[in-house]
């Protein structure tokens, strides 16, 4: 079965960042971290979703678990079987994040797939391959140089930016599909995702100098559309960061491969009310949950 971001190795993958716990009933997983000066320790679902098989379990879990914890935050798994009050009942927390992109594929690609994106797709196709690599590992080399280069263009740090011992776990993970673009016998771009039942979840991607000024991202966008076309419904292109604009840039990029959205939840709980104001109070006010950890974002 593919199982994406339920699989252990994905959990095992943020080891250097806390200890991943699996959650018995829901059959989800957590990270556990130390809060910095303090002997206490909290929560956080694993990036950049929490999933999980039975989301109505999640409650005794946490009932049973919390405990340990002076607060939980996560992301939820749009594709979750939930809607907004089960998950008002579970958490103290429930706040819309972010809209996905989304495929629907059970539509023909060429009644959505913008004009435009098919006809940039067709002009990088002619100078870039795409592949499915039938053995992800083979290339690590490949996606640890092309990371770097998203990592250094896009200032990524801290929990996002994953060690080559991550990736090793990370490309081992059942359901992960690897698109390769190759101009010239060289790599020049590395897309990744992961198949869980029937949805396609974007993962992460990366291109080079070369990937970028060849417009690779078209080349790897339409095959992979091409190829979840009748293995899975739904291909989720995943959300904008921070404040983007949806009308321009990644927002227009995103759009054009999809034809609906889906609603990913922020959640939060507080499970030691005295320990959350005694972290908290030495911070000043923001919206950032949990509060004591708002220096880190």
């Amino acid at each position: 079965m593919n199982q994406g971001y339920l699989h252990p190795c994905y959990a095992e993958s943020f080891l250097g960042f806390g200890e991943p716990r699996g959650l018995e009933s829901s059959g989800g997983w957590i990270l556990e971290r130390a809060i910095p000066g303090a002997a206490a320790r909290d929560a956080m679902g694993l990036y950049p979703l929490f999933c999980c098989r039975d989301w109505t379990a999640l409650r005794r879990d946490l009932e049973l678990e919390g405990a340990r914890w002076v607060s939980l935050a996560l992301v939820a798994d749009p594709f979750g079987e939930y809607d907004r009050r089960l998950l008002e009942r579970t958490f103290d927390i429930v706040q819309p994040y972010k809209e996905h992109f989304v495929a629907d594929t059970s539509v023909p690609l060429e009644a959505f797939v913008s004009s435009s994106h098919r006809s940039n797709a067709r002009r990088a196709l002619r100078k870039v391959e795409v592949e499915v690599c039938e053995e992800p590992a083979r290339f690590m080399d490949d996606w640890v140089a092309l990371f770097d280069v998203l990592a250094r263009r896009h200032d990524i740090h801290g929990l996002r930016a994953f060690s080559r011992a991550a990736f090793e776990r990370q490309l081992r993970v059942p359901g992960l599909v690897m698109f390769r673009a190759v101009h010239g016998g060289r790599t020049v771009g590395l897309d990744l995702w992961y198949v869980q039942d029937d949805v396609a979840q974007g993962h992460l991607v990366a291109f080079n100098d070369e990937g970028y000024a060849l417009s690779a991202s078209y080349a790897t966008k339409w095959t992979l559309l091409n190829y979840f076309a009748g293995r899975v419904r739904w291909v989720n292109f995943g959300g904008l960061p921070g404040s983007a604009d949806p009308s321009t840039g990644l927002g227009h990029f995103k759009r054009g491969w999809s034809n609906t959205t889906r609603k990913a939840y922020f959640c939060g709980s507080i499970f030691d009310h005295q320990a959350y104001e005694r972290l908290a109070g030495s911070v000043p006010q923001t919206s950032f949950f949990p509060a004591y950890r708002a220096g880190e974002n």
